[in-house]
């Protein structure tokens, strides 16, 4: 994939202000997603869905945080999931999808996996 210098420059900025969202915490799907996030410098909590075992262990979890930011991927399933999670949420704490609409503007579309973000490590260390 080939990458503007402008959309590298982007991607580290969306990093710097996730990582500047006090009392929060970010909802991925799984275990590489959280790696790709990490990879690229967010030193936030990062809460895997599929580690909960469910909508409801991972909701009753979830509520703790004043602040979550939902980074699903965006296949059916990831659209799915953000939908239930945010019925269950929305009235119990702040669910934020600012944060996945800015990284499909940022990415113009290309990127429909988080985990996918790996591409950016590998660009800015080069």
């Amino acid at each position: 994939m080939e990458f503007s210098e402008q959309e590298i420059s982007d991607v580290k900025n969306f990093i710097i202000s996730l990582n500047s969202k006090a009392n929060s915490a970010v909802i991925v799907e799984g275990k590489r997603d959280a790696d790709a996030l990490k990879g690229l410098g967010f030193s936030g909590k990062v809460l895997e869905f599929h580690k909960f075992g469910g909508l409801v262990k991972f909701v009753d979890s979830a509520v703790q945080y004043k602040h979550l930011i939902v980074l699903l991927d965006s296949d059916r399933k990831g659209k799915y999931l953000t939908s239930r999670i945010m019925e269950q949420l929305e009235r119990r704490t702040r669910v934020d999808l600012s944060f996945k609409k800015r990284l499909v503007s940022i990415t113009k579309g290309k990127i429909r996996f988080i985990e996918q973000l790996t591409c950016y490590k590998q660009v800015s260390v080069e």
